[in-house]
């Protein structure tokens, strides 16, 4: 058999099971690790809770939803539309939409590998869960839910 058919052939294998893996987990909620318990504001040394100088605004009552977005990135027009339409039909639940480019440190500090990427936060700023790529109602709504 020709050696280019069969590279061709591998190619194209391992592109389509590159793209139904990236098509089952694109913007499903995963739980965080636990943070450690070290600073009150995000610090590449030791990330701990988010905190409103960082945010640039309050922490909601219940949980926060922060959005990493970038100015090209249409799929962030879609997350930012999920996020905030969540935010606003629940009490104690605020969002932020945050430009990774002029944040580079925080994105660093919180490892922000790809736009969008949305945080939930409890109460207290602790991140408990992320989701690469453009969430569904329903994940973010049990995010929130495990939250508290």
């Amino acid at each position: 058999m020709n050696p280019g058919l069969l590279t061709a052939l591998f190619v194209l294998l391992a592109a389509s099971g590159f793209g139904l893996w990236r098509r089952r987990t694109d913007g499903r909620m995963r739980p965080s690790a636990p943070a450690p318990e070290a600073s009150a504001a995000v610090d590449a040394a030791a990330p701990g809770p988010i905190t409103e100088p960082v945010l640039g605004g309050p922490l909601g009552e219940r949980a926060t939803l922060v959005q990493f977005s970038s100015a090209f990135c249409a799929p962030c027009r879609a997350a930012r539309t999920v996020l905030a339409t969540v935010a606003s039909d629940l009490d104690g639940v605020t969002h932020y939409d945050i430009d990774a480019e002029s944040h580079l440190e925080l994105v660093r500090a919180l490892d922000i590998r790809r736009t969008p990427t949305t945080l939930v936060l409890d109460a207290s700023g602790r991140e408990t869960a992320r989701a690469g790529g453009v969430p569904k109602r329903e994940q973010v709504l049990a995010a929130l839910a495990a939250a508290g």
